[in-house]
């Protein structure tokens, strides 16, 4: 009993020796100094959101896939349904987006037929 008695004490004060024993001082100035780098941060701009998403038939007689964004400047283009989307971006709403490794796309969500440029098959008009 006894023995049991004095190793518990001594797990207990060797687990108390491990607590931290730093200052926990909380400093006002320093936490205005946070409230003011929050406040003067940069507005957060989320994504854009997909309006519509639309399958399209190219003159070669392939399938694509593109979800036309909220910005109205940017795309995604799929080649394949499960494939992973290719962002496609202009720098103004209405003028030709561009993507990554010579991927273009000019049109609209509304208007039409679109013309895609893709690596190794050039421009091809494509209707929706």
């Amino acid at each position: 009993m006894n023995r049991t008695l004095c190793s518990t004490l001594m797990v207990a004060a060797a687990a108390l020796a491990g607590c931290n024993q730093s200052d926990h001082t909380i400093d006002p100035n320093k936490i205005g100094n946070e409230a003011e780098a929050a406040n003067s941060a940069a507005p957060v701009e989320l994504p854009p959101s997909i309006v519509a998403s639309k399958i399209y038939r190219c003159k070669d007689n392939s399938v694509i896939y593109i979800d036309w964004l909220s910005d109205n400047k940017s795309a995604n283009f799929r080649a394949e349904k499960s494939a992973a989307p290719i962002q496609l971006i202009a720098p103004e709403p209405g003028q030709k987006m561009i993507g990554p490794e010579g991927y273009a796309l000019t049109g609209a969500m509304a208007s039409g037929p679109i013309t895609l440029e893709r690596p190794g098959k050039g421009a091809q008009v494509c209707k929706g």
